[in-house]
């Protein structure tokens, strides 16, 4: 069974994704695991698409394209109903530089300054696309999306997770996903749920 790249540098969703397929038989490997497989540099892929399923759709395709892998790619974010859905597809680069969760959580608590609690209602979704142009895909595309529905708290709570974890307060689970962890977190996220769709057909098809 070939490897399966996920396409990403994100350490937080590939334990995340380990950690949702383990006991499949899956042997799933991030970007810098490919390229050091393969020998070659993987770069990354501009994600510049007006929509979740439209970036994980690029990234998976040239992922798999340059490595003759099999690639599934996500895109994910968080929307906040009282930012008319931002930071939406932004999520990652709100505030500027790519990746900087300091920076997204702090720019998020000040555009919710004066929002009361009853309307800082938002949800984390995500989409999840699986491509491989040189097996028996060709050039279809497997794809699965997930929501999660919470409320953005004004102070972060919790160590662990990545991105607007400490401020996402999930219901479900009475916590955010940043005190969940990987463990309570990983059976109501977004990713989890887009998972849980896609998993019979992935199994499928790699085994």
């Amino acid at each position: 069974m070939r490897p399966l790249v996920f396409a990403t540098r994100n350490r937080g969703k590939l334990v995340e994704l380990h950690d949702l397929l383990a006991g499949t038989g899956i042997d799933v490997i991030g970007l810098d695991q490919a390229a050091a497989l393969l020998g070659r540099e993987l770069p990354d892929v501009v994600e510049d698409a007006d929509t979740f399923v439209g970036n994980a759709a690029k990234k998976a395709r040239e992922v798999a394209a340059r490595s003759g892998l099999p690639a599934l790619a996500d895109d994910s974010g968080l929307e906040v109903d009282a930012l008319a859905g931002a930071p939406g597809v932004y999520s990652a680069r709100w505030a500027g530089a790519h990746g900087d969760d300091a920076a997204n959580n702090a720019k998020l608590l000040r555009a919710l300054a004066a929002v009361p609690a009853a309307l800082r209602t938002a949800r984390f979704r995500c989409a999840l696309v699986l491509a491989d142009p040189a097996g028996p895909l060709g050039d279809e595309l497997v794809t699965a999306d997930g929501v999660v529905e919470g409320v953005i708290l004004d102070a972060p709570r919790g160590a662990g997770g990545f991105g607007y974890d400490p401020l996402f307060f999930c219901p479900e689970i009475g916590q955010t996903f940043a005190e969940a962890g990987v463990g309570p977190k990983g059976h109501v996220s977004h990713r989890a749920r887009a998972m849980a769709a896609l998993a019979p057909r992935l199994r499928a098809y790699l085994t």
